[in-house]
């Protein structure tokens, strides 16, 4: 058959992604991916001057997404289908261009992990990620951004004269577009996707890369890839060389072998082919291979023990296999960025496909006749040189204009060009994509006032990028500049300039607690947590006498901002203040299981241990439980000298 690219509608039991959350993400990020000063040491020089270069402090102007809870219904999902007489893709342009599913006809098997439910998890940078297929990583060390947001999508003419997809967007923390491409030749059993990162600037960008693949994990399953040492990253801090296939008398390249989650970083010598395969214990499974400037392989595994079972169970149904990540990246590890210089751009092509290899080579004890196998078969079915050739071929057709539109992403990029007048050929972002979080900047760039808002609401997002830090600083300064000024100013290092806008803002301010909010969170990072508690207190009693209804918008501004304001409060011993902030907060919102651990440590502090014991007992899930967070055994640690209950181990590191 054809090649053909068409829309469809996928169907999943789903928890919505909510609203963002409107209080700017002024705080910076936390360290589960950075790495204690004695282990930076001991890196190479390069992996380490990668690692220091232009981490991210904030994650401005992205905001963040935390607004899920874990009721899943069933919904329908815009997808769009790419399909030849060997495999089907699945592709979600709604949330971050992840391929859902890869189905090989031939055999009838799903090529990928494919989730049977959509449920929203804070594992993204910004908060909601979701687990399985393919996913695309741009921007910083991390889950994107994107990971639930949605991407531009088009056909458009393939190399070899038949459709193509085209996913395309601006990445807001590297203020950078790309482009990813998606075909089937008509007779190719591997799926292709051509990728390209532009800089348009005229400064150097970090640039950050990932695609992270999920595959079934099962016992027998082993994960292949052409190196024999590794980084090993865990979850205390550490980065340290390893062998592979073995560490500590433990064959490592079986997922389930290990007891805690880790990453393994394969040192892939520079001459050598780049792949990675996941393969069953017949020796069946899927291959991921690239050009080489994608040299980065990566396992990641989330262990046999009972947290990474629990947070498997927590990402998707209980009822279904577990999952392990086969990676491919720009750099050795996912803690680097690398410099992509201005007026210039970074392009590779990727391959999916299956693979079916003798068994007892791929398991056998011999670890390099077991790679040589793999590879020997991956070179029959997609030969290295035909690889490189599908590149060469797609090149050309990296800047063809789109045929036909098939989704819409965000107007970020179109007001962006509008801005610069940057030419981008094959990724239009059209002024039609401009929205209502576009409209007062577009104001601001044309008229040079920033315009008050029509009616009451929480402030828009804030944008960051010093050209829009410029035309700020010299538009009429009223309390809703001031507060966008601080933001960036902010975000660009310049602290004591925040504050001092803030409060100029706040002299005249009919809305005040937007400002108090950033003055309070500049108090936290400056080492003044009483002032900073007060004025969390003062912000929430000022949301309150100005929320107008309990819709989406209000209801977010205040379950954010009381959640801040009674934890600022408990840190200072300011219990009877923090019991007041959570009396006003709505029955539904109390009811969260965020909140319900929140009511938990605020009857700790009142000296309530059996209330507090009895809120556990009841039983709670906190739906925004972060990556690597010990929260919920730290808490039951006060409470009680019994062991964590499993339901609230989500510890990804062995115990001190």
């Amino acid at each position: 058959m054809a090649t053909t690219v068409r829309r469809t509608v996928l169907n999943l039991p789903a928890a919505p992604v909510g609203p963002a959350n409107p209080l700017p993400a002024l705080r910076p990020l936390g360290e589960k991916h950075s790495l204690s000063e004695r282990a930076m040491a001991e890196l190479p020089r390069d992996m380490a001057r990668q690692i220091r270069y232009e981490p991210l402090r904030t994650l401005l102007p992205v905001r963040v997404l935390d607004g899920y809870d874990r009721e899943r219904t069933p919904a329908e999902f815009a997808a769009i289908v790419i399909e030849n007489d060997q495999l089907r893709a699945t592709v979600l342009p709604e949330f971050g261009g992840r391929i859902h599913s890869l189905h090989h006809k031939a055999t009838g098997r799903e090529l990928l992990y494919r989730n049977p439910v959509f449920q929203p998890a804070n594992f993204a940078l910004n908060g909601a990620w979701f687990s399985g297929g393919i996913e695309w990583n741009i921007g910083a060390t991390g889950h994107s951004t994107l990971s639930c947001a949605p991407l531009h999508a088009a056909v458009v003419p393939a190399p070899d004269g038949g459709e193509m997809l085209r996913l395309w967007e601006w990445e807001r923390l590297r203020d950078l577009p790309f482009q990813i491409d998606l075909w089937l030749p008509s007779d190719s059993a591997f799926l292709y996707a051509g990728i390209r990162v532009r800089n348009p600037h005229e400064r150097p960008a970090p640039v950050y890369w990932w695609s992270s693949t999920a595959v079934e994990e099962r016992p027998d399953t082993r994960v292949l890839a052409p190196a024999d040492e590794a980084w090993h990253c865990d979850y205390a801090r550490n980065l340290e060389r390893v062998p592979v296939p073995e560490q500590q008398g433990v064959d490592r390249t079986y997922p389930l072998r290990s007891d805690h989650p880790a990453d393994y970083f394969y040192e892939v010598p520079s001459g050598a082919r780049k792949w990675i395969a996941a393969l069953d214990g017949e020796g069946h499974g899927l291959v991921l291979t690239s050009t080489d400037t994608l040299r980065g392989r990566k396992l990641f595994l989330w262990g046999a023990g009972g947290a990474g079972r629990r947070w498997q169970r927590w990402l998707t149904d209980p009822d279904t296999p577990g999952y392990a990540e086969i990676q491919a990246g720009l750099a050795r590890t996912q803690l680097e960025h690398v410099r992509l210089e201005g007026e210039s751009d970074v392009s590779w092509l990727e391959a999916y496909g299956p693979l079916s290899a003798d068994p007892a080579a791929v398991h056998g004890e011999d670890w390099a006749g077991a790679r040589t196998e793999v590879e020997s078969r991956l070179s029959a079915a997609l030969s290295r040189e035909a690889v490189d050739a599908a590149y060469r071929a797609w090149l050309p057709h990296a800047d063809t204009e789109p045929v036909s539109s098939l989704a819409a992403g965000s107007g970020w990029g179109a007001l962006e060009v509008l801005r610069t007048g940057f030419k981008l050929p094959g990724t239009p972002f059209g002024e039609a994509t401009l929205g209502d979080e576009q409209a007062p900047w577009h104001e601001l760039l044309t008229s040079g006032v920033l315009p008050e808002p029509r009616r009451v609401l929480p402030p828009g997002p804030s944008l960051v990028a010093q050209h829009w830090r410029d035309m700020l600083e010299t538009a009429p300064a009223d309390p809703l500049t001031e507060y966008h000024l601080g933001v960036a100013q902010w975000h660009a290092g310049d602290l004591a300039q925040a504050v001092r806008s803030w409060e100029r803002g706040l002299e005249l301010a009919p809305s005040r607690w937007p400002l108090l909010r950033c003055l309070a969170v500049a108090d936290q990072e400056g080492g003044h947590p009483e002032r900073a508690a007060e004025r969390f207190a003062e912000a929430f009693d000022d949301l309150c006498q100005e929320r107008r209804d309990s819709g989406e918008t209000w209801t977010a501004a205040t379950t954010a901002l009381g959640r801040e304001a009674i934890e600022a409060l408990l840190a200072t011993g300011r219990t009877e203040e923090a019991r007041t902030v959570w009396a006003r907060l709505r029955p539904a919102v109390q009811q969260r299981g965020r909140f319900r651990l929140i009511h938990a440590r605020l009857l700790l502090a009142e000296g309530y241990r059996d209330e507090a014991r009895a809120i556990f007992d009841a039983g709670f899930e906190v739906a925004d439980l972060k990556e690597g967070a010990e929260i919920l055994a730290g808490t039951w640690s006060e409470l009680s000298d019994e062991p964590v209950p499993e339901t609230y181990d989500y510890r990804m590191r062995p115990a001190d």
